[in-house]
Formats: structure tokens, C-alpha cells, sequence
């Protein structure tokens, strides 16, 4: 098995402290907090805070259940946690690699990372790897490597594009 360069999971406090989903999650769960405790409107109102926490687990338990791995010759994407299943993708099979983020996300440190290649895990669409910290670096990484590996394998692609005649 290949050494692996990198290891990481979409962070749940990005996710949390880098997106809108999670400032709202954050501001309901506060809200439900200050009408409980400052503003005396009973308990009812900590639900908004039991509903913040449910969906700060289930975010969590999603980040949870995807493991990435990169290594010299291939990215492998572990899923599941009871159903597990592991998918791979040549290195060398990568076509793009994009990053994406906003205002937000940079504030917060992390990025999307959109991976489009010729393999079958992407057959349906690109690889979408959400919430993911120091994402700039890691796609820079992700992009020498695939360089590597398409030397190594002397590997070029070659885009067809069909022109319609006048």
C-alpha cells in the first residue's frame, strides 16, 4: 500500500464557524439559551437550543463517516460508519481540481474542494469534498501530485471539442 501524504475529514467547527448553516445553528441555539435564562419565557424555548445540538451531531456524525487519504498514486475516499465502503481514485485519472469559497469560509479557514477526473467515482459528477481546512494547500499538494503521476505514467489528455460547420 502507497504511503499516505495526507489525511483529513470536512471539519464540523468550519462548518460551524465558516458557513451560514452553521452562524444560524450557533444564533438558535443562543436564542433558545437567552429565552430560557435571561428573558424568562419558560423552558419551552430551549428546544431551539436541543434542535441546535441535534443538528450540530448529525453535521458532525457526517464529517464523521468520510475519511480522505492521499498518497502518491491514488486519493481514497472512505465512507460509512457501520456500512463502510472505500472507493479510489487514480491520481493520475484527475482532470481538475478546483477550490471554493467565500467571504465566510475565508474567515473561518476552509474551502470546498471540487474534483472532476475520468473515474468512475466521478462518473455522476465532480467529488465534492465540503468544509475542508487549509483546502488551499491541500488542492496545491493535490495538483503536484496528479502532475506527478501523470509523468510518471506519461499520461496526457487531450481535450475533443466538436466544432459545427457553418
Amino acid at each position: 500500500m502507497d504511503e499516505r501524504l495526507d489525511t483529513f475529514r470536512s471539519s464540523t467547527l468550519g462548518w460551524l464557524l465558516g458557513t451560514l448553516a452553521g452562524w444560524g445553528t450557533i444564533l438558535l441555539a443562543l436564542a433558545g439559551v437567552v429565552l430560557v435564562f435571561v428573558l424568562d419565557y419558560g423552558l419551552y424555548p430551549l428546544a431551539l437550543t436541543v434542535a441546535a445540538l441535534v443538528i450540530l451531531a448529525v453535521v458532525w456524525i457526517q464529517n464523521l463517516a468520510a475519511k480522505y487519504e492521499i498518497t502518491e498514486e491514488r486519493l481514497i475516499i472512505r465512507r460509512g460508519i457501520i456500512m463502510k465502503s472505500v472507493d479510489e481514485i487514480e491520481l493520475y485519472r484527475i482532470k481538475d481540481v478546483r477550490i471554493n469559497f467565500s467571504i465566510v469560509n475565508q474567515l473561518a479557514g476552509i474551502g470546498t474542494i471540487c474534483i472532476a477526473s475520468s473515474d468512475e467515482t466521478t462518473r455522476d459528477g465532480d467529488l465534492v469534498i465540503a468544509n475542508i481546512s487549509k483546502a488551499q494547500d491541500r488542492r496545491e499538494h493535490l495538483r503536484r501530485l496528479v502532475d506527478t503521476a501523470r509523468q510518471k505514467r506519461r499520461v496526457r489528455e487531450i481535450d475533443m471539442v466538436h466544432e459545427d460547420m457553418p
